[in-house]
């Protein structure tokens, strides 16, 4: 079976060129599933420079709501790249407004939550790798505003999700890989106190 690999790390960390030698060195076809919205001129020339350096072999499915739909399209001996969850759970927070009422919030987690484990099913029945990337955000202060910290805190609990089912992780802190050392069962699924 496919296993799963997780790299996290904060902001220009290193995570994606990262996770990019990652998916190169298994000689295997790459599907790159991208969760970054060209929403304005910045974003689309970022998404131009990035395109531009990935090898022109691999290819490239935009899927900034849907990762789990855009896996169904890898191929059986893809090494699928996803980059990035943290995107797709900003695209999906932002959906809902400025100022979600927390209902809306409730709702959003518990749809996360299916589509995230899914994902992870999908990536476990797979006969290839699966490479997750996504931001670290728990390192840092408390966000200020209700919204940053409905974002930290949905981020936060998917990363441990991901990472819980996760063959290999690691954590990338300037440009340097650490690798993590495997969690005991239970973790980040919300079987713990406190979790």
């Amino acid at each position: 079976m496919g296993e799963l690999w997780f790299v996290t790390g904060g902001a220009r960390s290193g995570k994606s060129r990262f996770a990019e030698r990652l998916a190169e060195r298994t000689g295997r076809p790459v599907l790159y599933v991208a969760t970054l919205e060209g929403l304005d001129d910045e974003m689309r020339e970022r998404i131009s420079r990035h395109r531009a350096q990935r090898p022109r072999a691999w290819r490239t499915v935009e899927a900034p709501l849907q990762p789990a739909r855009a896996l169904a399209q890898a191929e059986a001996g893809d090494c699928v790249l996803l980059d990035c969850l943290s995107l797709w759970v900003s695209n999906r927070l932002l959906a809902l407004g400025e100022t979600p009422a927390a209902a809306a919030l409730a709702a959003l987690e518990g749809e996360l939550e299916r589509e995230l484990d899914a994902l992870l099913d999908a990536a476990a029945g797979r006969d290839a790798p699966t490479i997750i990337v996504t931001n670290e955000v728990g390192a840092g202060v408390v966000p200020p505003a209700p919204l940053g910290r409905a974002y930290r805190d949905l981020l936060g609990r998917a990363n441990q999700r991901a990472a819980a089912r996760a063959a290999q992780a690691w954590l990338l802190v300037a440009g340097r890989a650490l690798e993590l050392p495997p969690g005991e069962a239970g973790e980040g699924t919300g079987g713990l106190p406190g979790g």
